[in-house]
């Protein structure tokens, strides 16, 4: 069982707070197993197990409860000591009729910690904000990290270079991972994709057409990375079907992004010191799926750069922007309770003149944070106080921050 601490070391200040724990992310990226891991070092720490209460609503036996909260308050309540903290774990607990209020109440009426995950990035917002205002903590989970992938069994004993092409080819959805055998992970990851669509996007949504859903989502993964517009993509697909309502594009987007399988990021004007509406970027959430529909003619290997990146920043918590400047664009503006960061991400540069572009992208930005160039170039070029990073270095590294 491979250690999620990029998230647990996040996690583990809050495992007695009174706040609410919610963790979202795409559907399969571990947080089951993310809940397991709490569990194991709160044993370790010596908390009773029957002080643990654990619930999974994926779980046939656990189903009656889904449309039955009554129920469900008295089973919980009924399992909770009368002394000491108790620990509640409640997975994917969307599923679960009035789950806000459950949660809401078990919170005031006993001694608990509460850790609830979700596959929906919505699951903060509506009732449960309105009832948990302000007692909310949001932690986003993804797919393996590249220095969490290769320490699984089968992967860590591999030339550096083919862990780092598999990786580019099969993402970090755990499920995928532990195939070894590229027909079983490409089978994995398509019943993977069609379950996210389903469970996550067609059934919450009510969808009943879904030939323009896959086609959208086709399109968006495989340009991931770019900037988004939903005329373009509205008078792309045209070309291939027919006409589409320019609102259903702005929908199903949203839809994709509610179940994590798509990232949508601002842009961020560093002049003026202000998020823009506009000019967006989508990223995949995991390489795997940006290979599923990759345009095999077109160039690919900027975006997958990119994507590889965001990805990696997301992980390590950073909120991420895409930054603009009075020039044009900065890949990326990150922060945290450290501080800023500006990061370009590039394949290779070749020659000259395409290192002085990637150099001369924050030209302009008048603050003295950190800047960073990463690509998989062979060799580093830093230069005018702007650090080079060979891409493995920054995939397996210490935080930027």
């Amino acid at each position: 069982m491979i250690k999620r601490e990029n998230i647990l070391k996040k996690l583990r200040h809050y495992y007695d707070s009174e706040m609410i724990k919610v963790i979202t992310g795409v559907r399969r990226s571990g947080k089951s197993i993310l809940l397991d891991q709490i569990q194991e070092e709160l044993l370790e720490k010596g908390v009773p197990d029957t002080h643990i209460i654990s619930i999974n609503f994926e779980v046939y036996s656990f189903r009656k409860y889904c449309h039955d909260p009554d129920g469900f308050y008295t089973y919980i309540s009924q399992l909770i000591q009368p002394v000491g903290k108790n620990y509640l774990f409640f997975d994917e607990i969307e599923n679960m009729k009035d789950f806000e209020l459950l949660i809401s109440s078990f919170r005031v009426e006993f001694d608990c910690s509460i850790f609830i995950t979700g596959s929906n990035s919505k699951l903060l917002s509506g009732e449960l904000a309105s009832h948990l205002g302000g007692r909310t903590l949001s932690f986003h989970m993804m797919p393996f990290s590249f220095s969490e992938f290769i320490k699984l069994d089968h992967i860590k004993n591999l030339d550096s270079r083919i862990q780092l092409e598999s990786y580019l080819e099969w993402g970090g959805f755990p499920l995928v991972c532990k195939e070894e055998e590229p027909e079983n992970k490409h089978i994995q990851l398509m019943n993977l994709k069609d379950s996210i669509m389903y469970k996550d996007i067609i059934l919450r949504n009510k969808i009943k057409g879904t030939i323009e859903l896959e086609r959208i989502l086709a399109y968006i993964l495989a340009n991931s990375s770019s900037t988004f517009s939903a005329r373009n993509i509205k008078k792309e697909l045209e070309k291939e079907m027919t006409e589409m309502a320019l609102q259903r594009v702005y929908d199903y987007i949203g839809y994709f992004c509610d179940a994590g399988i798509i990232n949508r990021v601002k842009r961020y004007d560093i002049r003026g010191k202000k998020i823009l509406s506009t000019q967006e970027k989508l990223y995949a959430c995991d390489l795997s799926l940006f290979h599923l529909f990759k345009n095999r003619v077109k160039q690919e290997s900027n975006l997958v750069t990119e994507t590889l990146v965001y990805n990696e920043l997301v992980s390590r918590g950073y909120q991420v922007y895409i930054g603009k400047t009075f020039k044009g664009e900065v890949d990326f503006i990150i922060e945290n309770e450290n501080g800023r960061a500006y990061i370009q991400a590039a394949y290779l540069m070749e020659n000259d003149q395409t290192r002085e572009r990637e150099f001369s992208a924050f030209s302009g930005i008048d603050d003295a944070f950190p800047r960073f160039v990463i690509s998989f170039d062979p060799f580093t070029y830093d230069m005018e106080g702007i650090r080079h990073i060979h891409i493995t270095d920054f995939l397996l590294g210490d935080n930027l921050l």
